[in-house]
Order: C-alpha cells, then sequence, then structure tokens
C-alpha cells in the first residue's frame, strides 16, 4: 500500500484490528493524565546516562574519542523530541506497565534519529543542523585550524560523522534491546526497530539515485521514498515498537503503524515546503541545499518540465540565479499549493483511519493534534 493511497475499514483490515481492544483503564505506572512532560525527564535520563556511559568508556581508550562522545551529545541538544512522544503515546495507550522500558525505547528511538541525522548531513554535505554547526562542521573547521585545504578539511568532517552516525546507530539498537529484556514481544519490538534502520537507508539510496537520474522521479516516487527515508522511523516505528512493548497484539500494532505511516509522510512532505520556502532562521538549516544537491521532492516533481522552473534551477545551479527566482517559478508554477494539498490530503486519511480505528480518547486526541501541528507547522 503506497502512502497515498486511501484506506477503508473492512473485517480484517488493520481498522478492525483495534475495535474493543483499547484497555478499559490506565495501568498502573502509566498514566495518560500526566502526560508527556510529566514522562519526558525519563526519556532524557536515560539519553543521559547513554552518552556518559559512553563518554567515559570512549576516555579510557582515548582522548580523542571522548571529546567525539561530548560534540555527539551536544548535537542531541534541542530536538523535538516527537519519537520518544510517540512511543509513549502508544505504551500508555495500551497500558503498559513498565515505565523504565518505555523511556529506554524512546531513548532508542532518539538516539537513532540522531545516527541518521548525522548521516543525512554527510549525504547532503550539509554543515548546519539546527542553527547549529554539525559534527561534519566541527571535524571540518578543526582540520581547517590545522592548516588543511578546504577540500581535505571538509573530507575530514564527513569522515568523523560516518564514524559518529556508526557509533549512535549501534547505540540505539544496543538501547532497543535493553528496552525489551525479558518481555515476550521483546524480539518483535527489536525487529521493528532494525526494520526501521533497513527502511531508512533504502530511502536514501533512492532519494540519492533520484538526484542522480535525468529524469524527474513520478510525485508517487518520491512520496514512497519520503516514506522509507522517514516516515518509518519517525512515525510508524515508534508507535509500532510502543504498542508492542506495552502488550498489544501484533495487528493492533500494525493498525497504529498505518496511521503514523500517513502521518510522517505528510510531516515530510511539510519539511521539504519549509526547506525550500522557509528561512534558515526557522528551519535552522539550509533552505538552498535540497535544491543545488538536485533532491526530489513533491516540489520538484511536480514542477518538472515546466520550463520556468527547469531554466530558473539551471540558473542557480550555474551560480546565475539566486535561490529567490527558483522559489517564484515554484510557485508560479503552482508547486508550493500542490505539496501543502498533498500533506492535507495525507493527514485527512490519516484521520479518517484514526476514527476508524476506534482508539481510547487519549490517544486519538494526541494523534489529532500531531495531524494538526504537522499543517500548521510555520512556513
Amino acid at each position: 500500500m503506497t502512502p497515498a493511497s486511501p484506506h477503508t475499514a473492512t473485517e480484517g483490515s488493520p481498522a478492525s484490528a483495534l475495535r474493543s481492544t483499547h484497555p478499559a483503564a490506565p495501568a498502573a505506572g502509566l498514566d495518560p493524565a500526566s502526560g508527556w512532560e510529566a514522562f519526558r525527564p525519563a526519556v532524557e535520563r536515560e539519553v543521559r546516562d547513554f552518552f556518559g556511559s559512553s563518554r567515559r568508556r570512549a576516555e579510557a581508550l582515548a582522548p580523542s574519542f571522548g571529546r567525539l562522545w561530548e560534540v555527539l551529545e551536544e548535537s542531541v541538544a534541542g530536538g523535538k523530541w516527537m519519537r520518544p512522544r510517540l512511543v509513549h503515546l502508544a505504551y500508555t495507550a495500551f497500558a503498559g506497565t513498565d515505565p523504565a522500558a518505555c523511556a529506554r525505547l524512546g531513548a532508542a528511538f532518539e538516539v537513532l534519529h540522531a545516527a541518521l541525522v548525522v548521516h543525512d548531513d554527510v549525504i547532503d554535505r550539509d554543515f548546519v543542523r539546527r542553527g547549529r554547526p554539525t559534527v561534519g562542521a566541527i571535524y571540518r573547521d578543526q582540520a581547517a585550524a590545522l592548516g588543511r585545504a578546504p577540500a581535505e578539511a571538509e573530507h575530514a568532517g564527513h569522515s568523523a560523522a560516518i564514524i559518529a552516525g556508526d557509533l549512535l546507530l549501534a547505540g540505539s539498537l544496543r538501547l532497543s534491546a535493553a528496552a525489551g529484556g525479558q518481555h515476550p514481544a521483546a524480539g518483535a519490538v527489536a525487529d521493528v526497530v532494525h526494520e526501521a534502520v533497513f527502511a531508512s537507508a533504502a530511502g536514501e539510496l533512492e532519494d540519492l539515485l533520484f538526484s542522480l537520474a535525468p529524469d524527474a522521479a513520478e510525485l508517487q516516487d518520491v512520496l514512497d521514498m519520503e516514506r522509507l527515508k522517514t516516515a518509518a522511523y519517525s512515525f510508524e516505528a515508534p508507535l509500532k515498537a510502543g504498542a508492542l512493548l506495552a502488550g498489544a497484539t501484533a495487528a493492533q500494532a500494525a493498525a497504529l503503524a498505518e496511521v503514523g505511516r500517513r502521518i510522517g509522510v505528510a510531516y515530510q512532505v511539510v519539511d521539504d515546503v519549509l526547506g525550500t520556502f522557509g528561512t534558515p532562521e526557522t528551519t535552522g538549516k539550509s533552505v538552498e541545499s535540497d535544491l543545488r544537491e538536485g533532491k526530489r521532492t513533491v516540489l520538484t516533481a511536480y514542477a518538472a518540465g515546466q520550463a520556468d522552473f527547469e531554466s530558473a534551477l539551471a540558473a542557480f545551479r550555474r551560480g546565475e540565479a539566486g535561490v529567490d527566482r527558483v522559489r517564484q517559478a515554484l510557485r508560479r508554477g503552482g508547486a508550493e499549493a500542490h505539496a501543502l494539498d498533498v500533506a492535507d490530503g495525507l493527514v485527512s486519511t490519516a484521520l479518517e483511519l484514526t476514527a476508524a480505528l476506534e482508539l481510547d480518547p487519549p490517544l486519538r486526541a494526541e494523534l489529532t493534534r500531531i495531524c494538526n501541528h504537522i499543517l500548521t507547522r510555520e512556513r
């Protein structure tokens, strides 16, 4: 099933899987009324403990290795903690009774996000993230301060970032395994996290190959790529893993993941719009890199073949025009409006599926809030 396809409730479908299956009352230890903000400190402690223990182990091997872990911990600060929040939401909805396991699983997804972001910055050749230098930028500047030529300094930065991303990736898998512990669903939870990593790699590869291909990718190809690259590990997997860890059946967890899939793709579509029409001050990263690198987004898939857009993009890449000319061409050609329509359609489908699943009111309300937030993010 593709991310943009409609989903109706039929017997045996995800929509029928959760009917009349939600718990009658919250379990001890995770009161939904306490909310995410009350639970967030537990996840933050898990993340701090992960970086602290890793740094101490690293310092015993080499001072420079310890410094890398300091840089990595700093790079995680300031995030939205969206993935742990979704883990907590699903775990609470299915009456999980082990807050420590939930916090550890949430931390695993936060560390996984950090790993994939570090690698993505290497692939995209970005040196700014959340308004701060990336891991690669820090080591690039260190190499430059030692007198290395710009190209060599950039290579050093990317090399350090690859090492860093690998370490975080391994750490996230270790945390997710620890979260499962002796739980009956431990293997299923681990499989969800591994599959999220697997899918993200497939999406990254598709994204790269799309940028090399002479022909523009079709809209559905772009949506499928964005589902694999981002939605799978950011929305589907946290909801599914959290539900499984709490004791939900495979069918119940899969049904929740279907909702997350659509929300996640919509989130990424809006992110693409912000990445082109936003500002570095609001997005925390370059608004030119996607266009300069030939990234395929819903915007460029829609505008491909339009003479105005193709001319503006070619001039921009030759350095003969600014990014504003490309933005104007995208707007004139209707690409921005079309992308937002796509996101709106995905969110509407997610909300329809959420209603059909007959979820607990707190879970349904939070998913609705997330959907509304996606469409009203600043742009």
